[in-house]
């Protein structure tokens, strides 16, 4: 046997040795089971064919899946009254409508919650439904409600299988610099929002950041976005070691990015499998509108280096020693795996601190240096941002954005 070969060996026993691991980890935690979502109906599929053959004041209406410009063109022409008349014939659509003005959209998915609400309260007292179907139809009525509350902002509405949803914090129409926080497996609508721990999920990530803009800089005008507007992996499982959810994700959050106002810079905060679709999503996205990328908790972003990328924005990346993410292999081997650690010093990015971040899903909790830094960078305070240990020059060549 040449050197060659023994060289080649041994890598090949090093890389199937990873994949053994990643299947011992599929194996000891739940990832074998690809877990369908709960719901065979489909809503918005039966909205869209009847809006489809609508019309609003003669004219036919425009495709749904038309871009952002086209979207806004079409709404510039109705009167406030047509407007008003097509949200509420046909809220499941206009509600997800990229292009359509976020008031008219948070109007439609007001109509759409509770019409939804009502449905899902009669399926909850229904006796063609199992004890179980009984009880998630009333923990979903209880979700509809809570995002019917009072000056709530739902961007994005779908109640679909385990459902979809986005909300704005902030004023998101004069907003210079906005957020959006993008999450990872097990996110639907039940997990959108919690109580307890509220900063594990979507809604609580958004809110505390926004509240921490708010605190450091009053004067500021700043929106996030808690944007759950995808399908996410059903548990650890298979689904979530390859790109294809992310795929399909990253042409829904290119469409929202479109959609943003053209003179607002934007930030994305991507968490665990959230990392790996802004990892697809950045280079198609617009580069004169992102201004950052953070990846926290990530499971590696299908690159080997953030230049490959293909983006201008600044990527920044953070992990607590305490996240059990930092155990998974970052590797690919025939399209399971993400690729390279992201805080790896020869990926490229500027890792930053997060001392007080406990375990995977505490980057946002109250007092923590994640936080903090997470909020200099959606402000673009690049000089206030915290490196992590060993990584003191994170933010150099960065000045106020």
């Amino acid at each position: 046997m040449t050197p060659f070969d023994e060289r080649f060996n041994a890598t090949s026993i090093r890389a199937l040795l990873a994949l053994a691991v990643i299947f011992v980890m599929l194996a000891t935690t739940g990832w074998t089971a690809i877990r369908p979502h709960k719901g065979a109906e489909d809503p918005r599929a039966a909205a869209l064919v009847s809006w489809l053959h609508g019309s609003v004041a003669g004219h036919k209406l425009p495709s749904a899946s038309a871009g952002a410009d086209s979207i806004a063109h079409f709404f510039a022409t109705l009167t406030a009254a047509q407007t008003r008349q097509i949200a509420n014939r046909y809220p499941l659509v206009v509600g997800n409508l990229d292009g359509a003005p976020v008031s008219v959209r948070y109007l439609a998915n007001r109509v759409a919650l509770a019409q939804t609400r009502v449905t899902e309260i009669a399926r909850s007292h229904s006796s063609l439904l199992t004890p179980a179907g009984r009880k998630d139809a009333d923990k979903r009525a209880h979700r509809y409600a809570s995002l019917l509350s009072d000056g709530r902002q739902i961007l994005a509405f779908d109640p679909t299988g385990a459902g979809r949803a986005a909300e704005v914090f902030g004023d998101l129409g004069s907003a210079d610099r906005v957020a959006v926080v993008v999450p990872g497996v097990d996110t639907d609508i039940s997990t959108f929002e919690r109580t307890a721990k509220s900063y594990a999920a979507p809604v609580g990530m958004a809110r505390a950041l926004y509240q921490a803009e708010r605190a450091q800089d009053p004067s500021s005008r700043t929106a996030v976005i808690a944007w759950a507007n995808y399908t996410t992996p059903s548990g650890v499982g298979l689904d979530a070691s390859t790109g294809e959810l992310a795929e399909n994700g990253a042409v829904r959050l290119n469409s929202l990015v479109e959609a943003l106002p053209s003179t607002a810079r934007i930030s994305l905060f991507c968490h665990s499998y959230g990392s790996v679709l802004c990892g697809v999503a950045a280079p198609d996205l617009p580069s004169d509108k992102i201004s950052d990328i953070t990846v926290f908790g990530s499971p590696g972003m299908r690159v080997s280096r953030a230049k490959q990328l293909h983006t201008s924005a600044n990527v920044w990346a953070a992990r607590d020693p305490s996240d059990w993410i930092g155990e998974v292999p970052h590797l690919e081997i025939a399209g399971l795996g993400h690729g390279a650690d992201p805080v790896s010093e020869s990926f490229g990015a500027r890792v930053v601190g997060t001392e007080g971040a406990l375990g995977h899903p505490g980057y946002f909790a109250p007092g923590t240096e994640s936080l903090a830094n997470f909020t200099d960078i959606a402000l673009g305070q690049y000089s206030a941002v915290r490196c992590a240990p060993n990584r003191e020059d994170c933010a150099s060549g960065l000045g106020q954005a």
